[in-house]
């Protein structure tokens, strides 16, 4: 908090009649949660000392103690238009219950923060930036079920198109006007918008693209995006779902991530005469990136859902590998990009059932340390798809399934832990929930299992 955040916050509780103040925080899977109180209650030492809460209801690994305490960031405070009564929403961090309340190393905000420090510390730039693409279905109907002795899923869409439906034209893509609305909302909450349009999904397929920000804010707004679009979904009386694959046979729907990182002001993936108009920097990055590109799918597609949209033949990326407008490579370098201040890659496999936080600062902490290490992605055996030695090998393949994922950290997270970014702790505690989930797939028959063993 700034020394003026609490002062402004004050003044527009006053001018706004503001009521109550709500706090919000994600748990460590990615899940939103959130505390209401009295806006007379919001008082400079609240913002010092926090409000109490169980951090153990939250997913966190368990410290000396469960009790924690939430401290507002009082400078993403925002009117919150879903509210009966007049509330200021604004993310809160965990804190541990120590006289100096300690910041809690297993906060996705702070880890956040810990990657960016992590490349200043290195020398290597100031900053990165983050331009998101926000890809999820719409359905007039969702209805699920599971028990003991019945499962099933039913998904109703009115949309229905020949062929994909990228850029599809009202009045056939139903939901213009929704994304409008959307996207109008993401403003208000300060959210940039470069466009939206209906995706290649035929049955209810939308995207919004974002526009660059720094890496916590980038957090901050994919949760806020969720947030906007659950709610005006509710209202509308539709279904919204960020799920990579839930439609058989349909494109899946990711978080593409376009980055690039900044020292000085200036643009330091950007060199005129590199492969794509890529710096060295740019091009070891990339090297980090694709080696650790298995364990970085523990957090990039942490669902069992996830895997079944990383397949072929939906535009989905699935080979570690890199180059110049391929949507099948694990990073596409944008050819139509001319300013160099702009240089970027997209790097494709993200979806968002990743805790977004953890998600951008485990990429980031791979390309650092592709940098430190100098990783040559061509020397690597990773060359783009326009280079002569490419040959598409089978052991190019990003994982195929969460538990080969999950090995793949369990192996490889050293960069992680480079200045304290993910607390060793962390990594434990995520491999335990997310096999946790797998276990409750595996044990469970699938409708299909009928289809295919039902009668034998």
């Amino acid at each position: 908090m700034s020394q003026s955040g609490f002062p402004t916050v004050a003044r527009i509780i006053a001018e706004q009649a503001v009521e109550f103040i709500d706090l919000k925080m994600l748990d460590l899977a990615g899940r939103l949660h959130h505390l209401s109180f009295p806006a007379s209650r919001l008082t400079e030492a609240v913002c010092r000392d926090g409000i109490g809460f169980d951090g153990s209801s939250y997913g966190f690994l368990k410290v000396e103690s469960s009790d924690m305490v939430l401290i507002p960031d009082l400078e993403t405070a925002r009117l919150d238009p879903f509210r009966g009564r007049r509330t200021l929403t604004m993310f809160a961090e965990a804190h541990l219950t120590d006289a100096e309340r300690t910041s809690f190393s297993q906060d996705g905000r702070v880890v956040g923060r810990r990657a960016e420090q992590a490349l200043r510390n290195a020398g290597v730039a100031d900053l990165s930036q983050w331009g998101p693409e926000y890809e999820f279905h719409i359905f007039e109907n969702a209805d699920f079920h599971t028990a003991d002795g019945a499962s099933g899923f039913s998904l109703t869409s009115d949309e229905e198109f020949f062929g994909n439906a990228y850029h599809a034209c009202n009045p056939f893509d139903r939901y213009d006007d929704f994304r409008d609305e959307v996207c109008a909302v993401m403003g208000e909450f300060g959210i940039p918008v470069r466009y939206h349009h209906h995706e290649v999904g035929a049955q209810g397929q939308q995207e919004i693209e974002g526009w660059f920000s720094d890496l916590v804010t980038t957090g901050d707004h994919a949760v806020l995006t969720k947030y906007i679009l659950f709610n005006l979904a509710r209202k509308h009386d539709l279904k919204v779902t960020f799920m990579p694959k839930p439609l058989f046979g349909n494109a899946g729907s990711g978080w593409h991530l376009h980055q690039f990182l900044q020292k000085g002001g200036r643009n330091i993936f950007h060199h005129q005469d590199g492969y794509a108009n890529l710096s060295e920097a740019a091009l070891h990055y990339i090297g980090g990136i694709l080696t650790h590109a298995d364990a970085l799918c523990a957090f990039t597609n942490p669902s069992t859902n996830s895997f079944k949209r990383l397949v072929p033949g939906f535009e989905a990326p699935t080979v570690r590998t890199f180059g110049r407008s391929n949507r099948g490579a694990a990073i596409r370098v944008p050819s139509y990009v001319t300013d160099p201040q702009l240089r970027r890659i997209e790097y494709r496999p993200p979806d968002l059932t990743s805790n977004p936080y953890l998600c951008c600062a485990a990429i980031l902490m791979a390309g650092l340390d592709g940098i430190i290490n100098r990783i040559d992605p061509v020397a690597a055996g990773f060359a783009p798809e326009d280079a002569p030695s490419t040959t598409g090998r089978q052991e190019d393949f990003l994982p195929r399934s969460l538990d080969d994922a999950l090995d793949a950290l369990e192996r490889d997270h050293a960069f992680l832990l480079r200045d304290d970014v993910f607390p060793e702790g962390l990594i434990r505690r995520w491999l335990e929930l997310k096999r946790d989930e797998i276990n409750a797939i595996n044990g469970r028959p699938h409708p299909y299992e009928f289809t295919m063993y039902f009668d034998f």
